[in-house]
């Protein structure tokens, strides 16, 4: 074992160590939870603590789904060149932004990801384009939007580009949020139950193009559902429970959805001994309406605020058309906003107004909107509300009775004919519950799901699973026939309960199959797998083993991914029965001919075992087959086994209807550039600005009577010369455009160098007195510091003359009273005096002397240089005047000072050398020797001093051990008063101070 100072040593290195650890893995550790909305974007920062809602630059707890490219623009012209990029806004201010320029507005992406060229994608396409006219929406196989921003030969941005530069501005504010060298990369995003396979890798593309992994997707009725279940206890059904039933309705801007969930307890095994308790969430059914939402709402009050604007005399009489405003991006947008506005009022309130000015030119306009009108304008989407809970009691089985509650989840959900549509459908208002975060629920829970997938955090164990949402299987070409299989049915779990299913192929050469999704009734592929080395390995099994071509089975594995819930291949083998033995090692004979034989062939037998049965194979390479030969003779060979050979397949999986790598690569390059082009910017209105904030302090220094004495006429006219150069340039926006930030750093440099000498020249007039001052008081104390050092050497050297003259005396008269005497065992014990009483006559000399010739003289040339240069600089200023530079500086000044103090710390620092105290054990020993030599010459017949021996003198060397009347008993009190008072009757009479009593 180490010793006890160094094991305290290596615990101290085991938890700084620890701690070192804990710091660099926490420090990367922060996951991100977002809440993927039509209208808004939520997101959740986990890190060691506690969830924090990530911030806009606003200070809001969510950010408006949306990005904007505001152009440079001078006049009525944009300016816009080859390679270059405009600046970028996001949220709130894109949105402020869509008066000026509704093309440049980018908002609520969310319902066109993914979309291919098909009949329903472009229905969406065609309504994100009525509501935003203004934006250029290309009708393309994947959709594309043009900006006038750009130089007309730039790409049009992709929505996978767009929505990445969305993700990317939250990956921001969470890394500020999470502070400095804190990344976020993980992340959990909430989508909707009825995202198909193409939406699911879009979002997932456009996470990777902002730099962020995604870790898993979770749908929105999942997400609330963690978040209400890690706080909560429900029954355990192992002991007998019943699980809890509840509906998470959805309804957000732009879809609805309603997800069953079953929640539980259940006992599981822990370790060998102990068991513990977990929560089990499971989707058990979803529906959903996808059009159903906010926005839907809002449309309704829009297209109401329309009709009624027509009706106005003024819009008749100068004939404008219905598409005069349905194409005007400007009018659309305001009326959007008033419109949501109104409906959000209608929720409270029982009726609303709204006004504009100026809707059209010379045109203001006024509606009045009641909760009673918005209600009957809304009846057919009351009437939807019903669907998608109906459809997932239906997918679960369950009736309405069976439900413990409807847990109520989304902004649009506060709608009163909502709200009332939802009691009917629930008999009563009971089962209505709002014990969630309307707002945040869904990113707190996608926040939790993140940190459970993260090694770095450890949090409630909650073991969740959801649906396919759709039915999936795939689909091969055997032979000239296309044919499918179904695999999983859209209540398939994919998660904790999920299962995977094995399927064979007839297929014996390298082929490829295809994933598909059933979306209404049509198989939509959306992934391809192919195999690399089946011709291989069934070449391999062959030769091998000598198996048959036609007796190799071909099989996959296929399960929903626990990460996004879609249909995915996790192994592919070929195998086949055979009984053919495979010649043995040398090693292997070996050890059969001394009856060693293998592992298993030493275990015991659990039984008779029949010929011919079958041992299945797992292992992941081919393994040979065994061949035992008996040790004796007498015993008879065994019928060689079958067993199952196994080989894994390579294969790969590659995802349809995706852009190439290249495309892809070339997005994430122009989106790279685009926030270099960002940085660029920032620094370059920031010198801009500080450029513009120095014109006006030089135009106020030109007025200021004050700066007139330290300056000449000529200087100031050139300043003026350039101060009006600089703001005229200011004053061009062309100019100002097309200028780099070296351009107006350079600028500010050319005023600086004209206006800070002056403003050098009065600071230094003002402050060089109190400096003055304090430098000649320094020289002062320096002075009196070193006249008192010289004085103390001077005595010093007097003391040590006097000192020594008297040390040679006295060892002269020592020596000459030194009498011869007998010398006995103890003399060697008694130490001179003479070399004592030298040190005692040096120690006032040592202490004085402390500072040397060489430390006095640097004092004094320091002194003497610092007074000369003093001396000069000072008759040189009284020719300077106050226009002119000065001699010297307010820095020179505390410079000087700096090294007559930095040389009087030096001296005053040193520690004052104490003379050195005798040794206490050296006098101790010497006044006792002499003690003892004292007591035995006068009474050695009384007491005697002995010296103890053997092993334990090491010990007990300074012990001193008196007898007293040897050889007889210990004496009586009377007797021992009696010795102390002789004694100090003795010691009165021959008084000695300078040795110690024994």
């Amino acid at each position: 074992m180490s010793p006890p100072g160094r094991r305290r040593h290596a615990s101290l290195s085991f938890a700084l160590l620890s701690l070192l650890f804990f710091f660099t893995t926490t420090a990367s550790a922060a996951v991100l939870g977002i809440d993927f909305g039509t209208a808004h974007i939520k997101a959740v920062l986990v890190k060691p603590g506690t969830f924090d809602i990530v911030l806009t630059k606003d200070s809001k707890r969510k950010e408006v789904a949306a990005v904007a490219f505001k152009p440079a623009k001078v006049g009525n012209e944009i300016l816009a060149e080859v390679g270059s990029f405009p600046e970028r806004l996001y949220g709130a201010d894109a949105i402020a932004l869509q008066g000026r320029f509704p093309s440049e507005v980018f908002p609520n992406l969310k319902p066109l990801l993914g979309l291919l060229a098909t009949t329903e994608d472009k229905l969406q396409l065609a309504t994100y384009q009525s509501r935003y006219p203004a934006v250029r929406l290309s009708d393309t196989e994947h959709p594309t939007i043009k900006s006038t921003a750009f130089h007309e030969s730039e790409t049009p941005w992709t929505i996978d580009e767009l929505l990445a530069m969305e993700f990317a501005n939250i990956r921001r504010n969470a890394e500020s949020t999470a502070g400095q060298g804190v990344s976020c990369r993980n992340v959990v995003i909430t989508v909707p139950a009825f995202y198909t396979a193409q939406e699911k890798s879009a979002i997932t593309r456009a996470a990777s193009l902002a730099g962020l992994e995604v870790t898993a997707l979770v749908t929105d009725g999942l997400a609330v559902a963690l978040d209400y279940a890690k706080a909560r206890t429900f029954p355990v059904v192992s002991k007998g429970g019943k699980p809890e039933h509840h509906i998470v309705f959805d309804m957000g801007a732009g879809s609805t959805t309603a997800t069953l969930l079953r929640f539980q307890e259940r006992s599981v095994r822990d370790t060998a001994r102990y068991n513990k308790t977990v929560k089990e969430v499971s989707v058990l059914g979803v529906g959903w309406d996808k059009t159903l939402g906010g926005d839907s709402l809002t449309q309704t009050v829009l297209t109401d605020y329309i009709n009624k604007f027509f009706t106005k005399p003024v819009v008749k009489s100068r004939g404008i058309q219905f598409e005069q405003i349905k194409e005007n991006g400007r009018v659309l947008g305001r009326l959007w906003k008033e419109s949501e506005r109104a409906r959000t009022v209608l929720s409270a309130n029982a009726e609303t107004s709204s006004s504009f000015e100026e809707l059209l030119p010379d045109i203001d306009f006024k509606a009045k909107l009641t909760r009673a009108d918005f209600e009957a304008l809304t009846e057919v989407d009351a009437e939807r509300v019903a669907k998608p809970i109906e459809d997932a009691l239906a997918a679960a089985g369950f009736k309405i009775a069976d439900i413990d509650s409807i847990i109520l989840h989304g902004g649009a959900g506060r709608t009163p004919f909502v709200q009332r549509k939802l009691e009917q459908i629930a008999g009563g208002a009971a089962k209505l519950k709002t014990n969630v975060n309307a707002d945040e629920s869904a990113v707190l829970g996608a926040a939790f799901k993140a940190a459970s997938l993260s090694p770095s955090f450890r949090v409630v164990e909650i073991r969740s699973s959801d649906t396919a949402g759709y039915a999936s299987g795939y689909t091969y070409l055997d032979g000239t026939k296309q044919r499918s299989q179904a695999i999983f049915i859209p209540t398939s779990l994919a998660g904790n309960n999920g299962t995977t299913k094995e399927v064979s192929f007839k297929q014996k050469d390298d082929f490829n199959f295809q994933l598909y999704q059933k979306i209404d009734n049509v198989e939509v592929p959306f992934a391809q797998v192919g195999t690399h080395n089946l011709t291989a390995t069934v070449k391999a099994l062959k030769d091998q083993f000598a198996c048959e071509k036609d007796d190799v089975s071909v099989k996959f594995s296929l399960r929903l991914s626990p990460l996004d819930g879609l249909l995915e291949a996790v192994l592919a083998q070929a195998s086949c029965e055979t009984d053919t033995a495979v010649k043995s090692s040398v090693g292997d004979s070996v050890k059969d001919w001394l009856g060693l034989g293998k592992k298993k062939d030493q275990a015991p037998l659990d039984g008779d075992e029949e010929a011919g049965t079958t041992e299945t194979v797992t292992t992941s390479t081919s393994e040979k087959a065994k061949s035992s030969a008996s040790a004796s003779s007498s015993k008879p060979p065994e019928k060689p086994k079958k067993r199952t050979e196994i080989i894994n397949i390579d294969y790969t999986t590659i995802l349809l209807n995706q852009p190439a790598p290249a495309e892809q690569q070339r997005m994430l390059e122009r989106l790279t550039a685009f926030d270099r082009s960002d940085k660029a910017r920032i620094t370059r209105d920031e010198a801009a600005n500080v450029l513009e904030s120095y014109t006006y302090y030089v135009k106020d220094f030109l007025t200021n009577t004050e700066y007139s004495t330290f300056s000449t006429e000529t200087q100031r006219a050139a300043i003026a010369k350039l101060l009006e150069t600089t703001r005229d340039f200011m004053d061009q926006p062309s100019e100002v455009a097309k200028a780099t930030e070296q351009v107006f750093r350079e600028k500010l440099k050319g005023l600086k160098d004209l206006v800070t000498p002056i403003l050098t020249r009065r600071s230094e007039n003002e402050g060089r007195p109190e400096k003055l001052s304090a430098l000649r008081t320094s020289l002062e104390q320096t002075d009196t510091f070193i006249k008192m050092i010289g004085e103390q050497m001077q005595k010093a050297k007097d003391a040590a003359s006097s000192s020594i003259a008297k040390a040679s005396e006295s060892a002269s008269s020592l020596a000459d009273k030194v009498v011869p005497t007998s010398k006995d065992g103890l003399d060697d014990l008694e130490e001179p005096d003479t070399p004592e009483q030298e040190k005692e006559s040096t120690a006032f000399t040592d202490m004085i002397t402390n500072y040397t010739e060489e430390e006095f003289e640097a004092i004094s040339k320091v002194y003497e240089d610092v007074k000369a240069w003093l001396s000069g600089k000072e008759t040189e200023q009284k020719k300077v005047k106050l226009f002119d530079d000065p001699v010297y500086t307010i820095k020179e000044l505390e410079k000087q000072a700096a090294l007559l103090s930095d040389a009087t710390v030096k001296l005053l620092s040193k520690k004052i050398k104490m003379p050195p105290r005798p040794s206490s054990s050296k006098k101790a020993k010497s006044s006792k020797t002499k003690a003892a030599k004292k007591s035995k010459s006068t009474d050695n017949a009384a007491s005697s001093v002995t010296e103890p021996a053997g092993p334990e003198e090491s010990i007990l060397s300074k012990a001193k051990f008196v007898t007293i009347n040897d050889g007889d008993d210990m004496p009586s009190e009377e007797e021992i008063i009696k010795m102390v008072k002789d004694a100090k009757s003795a010691g009165s009479a021959k008084p000695s101070p300078n040795h110690e009593e024994l």
